[in-house]
C-alpha cells in the first residue's frame, strides 16, 4: 500500500475521493476528536492515575496522524492540479517549456518590480539630462554680455510676427536691441493675462501672473491699463515725480503720467509712464488692446537705465 492510499484509508474515505469529501471528513473527524478529548478530560478528572482513556481503549487512531494524512492527500491534490495547469499553460513550448514557465513565473511576481526598475531608470536619466541642459545653459549665459535691462510684458498683449521658429522672449529681446544699439543685452518675459476672467484660460492667466510677479524681479514692467491698476496699490513701482516734472517735461504729456495712490502711501505719485504714443513701439512685434504703461520696480539697481529707456521712448515721435 502505497502513503496516498494509506492516507485516504486513515481517513476513513475510498482513495481518490474529491477534494469535497476529504474537505467534510476531516471537519467530522475533527468533531469527534473534541467529543473526545471533553470526555477524556471528565474520565481524567475521577478516575484513578494510570487508567486507560477512552481513545486508547477504542483504538482509534491518533488524531495528529489524521491531520498529516490530511495535509498529505491536499497536498498531493494541490501538485496533481499545478501539474495539469502547467502541462495546458506550457506544455505547447515542448521542450522548452520550463524556460517558459520559469520567465511566465518571474514576470507574475516581479512585473511590479521591473516595471519600478524601469520608472527609476527613466527617472535617473531625466534628471540627469536636466542637470546638463542646465549646465549648459549656465555656460552659455555665462558667456553673454551683463544684462543692461530686464523688461517684463504683462497684461494683454499679444505678438504680431509670424516668425515661429524663434521664442517671443527672443524676439522682443532682439527688437529692442535694434532701438537701443548702444546695449549689449535684454532680458525679457512676456506674461499674457487677461484682467476679466471670462473662461478657466483667462483664470489660469491670473494665477500664472501672480506666480510670475512673484518670483521674477524685472527692472521694468510694460503693462496695459488694467494691469497696471491692478498692481499698482501694491506698492511695486517706483515713484516717477521727478521725471514727470524734470528730465523729460518737454516731452511729456500731460495725459501720459498715471498716478495712483498706494497702500502705505495715500498721497498720489506718478508710478507709470504712457509711452503708447512713441514710435518706438510700432517697432516691437507686441500689440496691446489699450495702453503700453511703464513702471520702474521700486527695488530695481538699474534706475537709471530704466529712465534713459523711457526718455528714449518718450523723446520719438
Amino acid at each position: 500500500m502505497n502513503e496516498l492510499q494509506q492516507a485516504y484509508q486513515t481517513m476513513g474515505l475510498p482513495e481518490h475521493a474529491s477534494k469535497e469529501e476529504v474537505e467534510k471528513r476531516y471537519m467530522v473527524l475533527m468533531r469527534q476528536e473534541r467529543s473526545r478529548q471533553k470526555q477524556q478530560d471528565a474520565v481524567r478528572s475521577t478516575e484513578a492515575p494510570g487508567a486507560e482513556t477512552a481513545r486508547e481503549q477504542t483504538g482509534n487512531p491518533d488524531f495528529e496522524t489524521v491531520t498529516r494524512a490530511y495535509r498529505f492527500i491536499l497536498e498531493y491534490e494541490d501538485k496533481v492540479a499545478a501539474e495539469q495547469f502547467n502541462a495546458q499553460e506550457y506544455g505547447k513550448y515542448k521542450q522548452m517549456a520550463g524556460t517558459a514557465q520559469k520567465v511566465d513565473h518571474f514576470w507574475r511576481y516581479y512585473k511590479f518590480h521591473v516595471f519600478g526598475g524601469i520608472a527609476l531608470i527613466a527617472l535617473i536619466i531625466y534628471a540627469v539630462t536636466l542637470y546638463i541642459d542646465h549646465r549648459e545653459e549656465q555656460a552659455r549665459l555665462a558667456s553673454l554680455p551683463p544684462v543692461d535691462l530686464s523688461v517684463m510684458y504683462i497684461g494683454e498683449f499679444f505678438m504680431n510676427s509670424e516668425d515661429n521658429k524663434t521664442s517671443t522672449e527672443e524676439q522682443i529681446e532682439t527688437a529692442l536691441l535694434a532701438q537701443f544699439p548702444d546695449w549689449k543685452r535684454f532680458k525679457v518675459n512676456f506674461t499674457y493675462v487677461a484682467m476679466e476672467a471670462k473662461d478657466q484660460m483667462d483664470m489660469a492667466s491670473q494665477q500664472k501672473a501672480m506666480v510670475m510677479l512673484a518670483t521674477e524681479k524685472p527692472d521694468i514692467y510694460i503693462l496695459d491699463k488694467g494691469t497696471f491698476n491692478w498692481i499698482a496699490p501694491q506698492g511695486a513701482f517706483l515713484s516717477m515725480d521727478d521725471i514727470a516734472s524734470g528730465r523729460v517735461k518737454d516731452a511729456f504729456q500731460t495725459n501720459a503720467a498715471f498716478k495712483y495712490k498706494t497702500e502705505e502711501d495715500t498721497a498720489e505719485h506718478v508710478y507709470g509712464i504712457d509711452i503708447s504714443g512713441s514710435s518706438l513701439v510700432k517697432n516691437i512685434p507686441v500689440v496691446g488692446r489699450d495702453h503700453f504703461i511703464i513702471g520702474i520696480r521700486a527695488t530695481s539697481d538699474k534706475s537709471e537705465k530704466a529712465l534713459a529707456f523711457i526718455e528714449r521712448f518718450l523723446a520719438a515721435k
